[in-house]
């Protein structure tokens, strides 16, 4: 399966974050979150393994509790139900990759 750059939808989380699903199917799925500097993925958890690849801009990373910073080419990996979030120190994006499929990230049928 292609999908191309020009099949994605952008979704404004507002606050200025974004999201783009970029593929799904069987148990993964990739989404890049785009962030706008001192933008918040605010802390959460989910039932879903998570890994990720920072692909531009300075983050501040905070999994279980501790706390790094982040850049281009960093990773980082998240159990499930793990407390874990990111604050944009310097516009960038993360490419995250799910599994299983984030069933609320999916468009409306």
């Amino acid at each position: 399966m292609l999908k191309t750059k020009e099949q994605s939808v952008v979704q404004d989380l507002g606050e200025g974050v974004t999201r783009r699903l970029l593929i799904h199917g069987g148990a993964l799925m990739a989404v890049e979150f785009s962030f706008e500097a001192g933008a918040e993925g605010k802390p959460h958890s989910h039932p879903h393994e998570q890994v990720g690849v920072f692909c531009s801009g300075r983050f501040e990373v905070t999994i279980d509790g501790v706390g790094k910073t982040a850049g281009p080419g960093d990773s980082y990996y998240v159990a499930p139900n793990v407390v874990h979030g990111v604050k944009c120190l310097q516009a960038g994006a993360i490419l995250d990759v799910f599994t299983p499929v984030r069933e609320d990230f999916l468009p409306d049928q």
